[in-house]
């Protein structure tokens, strides 16, 4: 089992930036940071490996940055040039097997989530 605790989150005007952080229990071999906005699914926004590779969606690519303090089980995704649309709960993810999917039954782990919530 994996324990994954978020927090960072909070309330910024468009154009901020925020940086939300994962505490993980142990290390594993995929996390990554979805979000998800009421009724409806929980988006795949970017993942890393182990080794450190990343991806990311489109819709935030060159925005937001994953990285991963490996020393501590922490993750981290800083969030810049924040819009409106970007409001939403955002979730941390890990698992033991595979990474790069948005698919989010292939995430066996996951947090209770932090609000991150932009206004125009």
């Amino acid at each position: 089992q994996v324990q994954l605790v978020e927090s960072g989150g909070g309330s910024v005007q468009a154009g901020g930036s925020l940086r939300l952080s994962c505490a993980a229990s142990r290390s594993t071999y995929c996390m990554g940071w979805f979000r998800q906005v009421p009724g409806k699914g929980r988006t795949g926004l970017t993942t890393i490996n182990e080794a450190g590779s990343t991806t990311y969606a489109d819709s935030v690519k060159g925005r937001f940055t994953i990285s991963k303090d490996n020393a501590n089980n922490t993750l981290y995704l800083q969030l810049n040039s924040l819009k409106p649309e970007d409001t939403a709960m955002y979730y941390c993810a890990a698992d033991d097997v595979r990474c790069g999917s948005w698919s989010v039954a292939n995430y066996a782990y996951w947090g209770q989530g932090t609000q991150v919530t932009v206004s125009s």
